[in-house]
């Protein structure tokens, strides 16, 4: 590790999941991030049926590399579809839309995917905030929906049979981090920040409710904005107090700032936190040397026990030369994946142009839920919540200016 914040060494975090392979195939679709049905897609003969799937994503504001990266996910599973789509006369066509991280346009997007008839169901949101509200409007519509990453658990809770999530809830993840924290590194004391999102306040609940259960001191609770970028009043409480960890639930924009801030204003201990900051752009703009030793905590397993892994960053690589995976592109490509899954299924009972008839969406949502086959993360199924059945969190650290998982 580069000279930085002082860290304390951690051994023996356990992976909760079991990892399994995936098989996949190939074909050719092109998309843009116009917030438009995607213009020039190739989908094969002229005389299939074409339905569209909608991917709801941040792509201007808000988390953008994250929500361009659930849309890569998305559209590579399209690809390795679309040939076994085709031979049922089915093409699909990718419609991506622009939620910027904001519950209102993520609203008024849901209600622009749910409008055209040919849409048969939707990849996202990222952020929980917006997946909650707009969930409603997919409900009303009766088409269904899958988030690669809206961890709260309410999201689920709500009782709409067609809202599924290939990542695991706050509850997981929440646990996880505060086992990881008290019992392997020994940081005992924690000063907890939430950027006053469901995701950001849910996330941290979880881990609170979890440390202190566990024996942990949370000496301070402190709210701020998933919008703010000045901290000073709170680098000042934290420098103060020397919590042994700070932990902070939220996004990696307004948290990659705290980061900086805290780390530049004295404090020397870590920044511990969820997902959300689990990408590079965490790391750029917090600065590498303020950013050394932050940890992580992941959905899924590490890479190298995950056997699909493989081949999918070599589909990727092909697919979007030059571009990084992101934390939720394998859990966008298997929200698509299950979803077109359904859609083949559906077809052979019946036939394309059943498909986007709201007996056809039903058909697809009863087909999502009992969807049990073999993903890019893992073993994918849904509990009778709609929640995924594969439990896995792993712990990743900045290490020499890059995210790597902590052994």
């Amino acid at each position: 590790m580069t000279e930085g914040k002082n860290k304390t060494p951690l051994t023996g975090i356990a992976v909760m999941a079991i990892a399994v392979s995936i098989a996949v195939a190939a074909a050719l679709v092109g998309c843009d991030r116009a917030g438009d049905p995607v213009d020039g897609v190739d989908s094969g003969d002229a005389d299939l049926t074409v339905i569209r799937l909608g991917i709801a994503v941040p792509l201007t504001q808000g988390a953008v590399v994250l929500g361009q990266g659930i849309e890569n996910g998305a559209m590579l599973a399209i690809d390795d579809m679309a040939e076994e789509l085709a031979a049922l006369g089915v093409g699909v066509e990718p419609f991506a839309v622009d939620d910027q991280s904001d519950a209102r346009v993520g609203v008024n997007v849901a209600n622009q995917l749910v409008s055209d008839p040919n849409v048969i169901g939707v990849i996202g949101h990222l952020n929980s905030g917006v997946s909650i509200p707009a969930s409603e409007v997919y409900n009303k519509a009766g088409i269904v929906m899958v988030s690669p990453a809206s961890t709260n658990p309410q999201l689920t809770l709500q009782g709409y049979e067609n809202v599924f999530r290939t990542c695991t809830v706050d509850t997981v993840q929440g646990a996880f981090a505060a086992q990881a924290a008290l019992g392997e590194l020994g940081l005992e004391t924690t000063l907890v920040v939430d950027d006053s999102t469901p995701y950001g306040e849910g996330l941290a609940d979880e881990f609170v409710s979890n440390f202190e259960a566990a024996g942990g001191s949370v000496i301070g609770r402190e709210k701020t904005s998933d919008t703010d970028t000045a901290f000073g009043a709170l680098v000042t409480k934290i420098t103060a107090q020397d919590p042994d960890v700070v932990y902070y639930g939220g996004i990696y924009n307004a948290g990659a700032l705290l980061a900086k801030q805290v780390s530049e204003g004295g404090y020397d201990g870590p920044l511990l936190s969820g997902d959300g900051i689990c990408t590079s752009d965490y790391i750029d703009i917090a600065g590498a040397e303020n950013a050394e030793g932050d940890l992580c905590t992941l959905i899924g397993l590490l890479p190298d026990m995950q056997p699909g892994s493989a081949e999918f960053r070599e589909k990727f690589s092909a697919m979007f030369p030059g571009e990084a995976i992101q934390a939720y592109d394998m859990y966008a490509y298997d929200a698509a994946y299950v979803v077109l899954y359904a859609v083949k299924t559906v077809a052979e009972e019946h036939d394309a142009d059943f498909l986007a008839t709201p007996d056809g969406k039903a058909a697809i949502i009863e087909a999502v839920a009992v969807t049990d086959l073999e993903g890019a993360t893992g073993r994918v199924s849904f509990d009778e919540n709609g929640d995924t059945t594969n439990e896995a969190v792993t712990l990743y650290v900045v290490a020499d200016g890059s995210w790597v998982p902590y052994e």
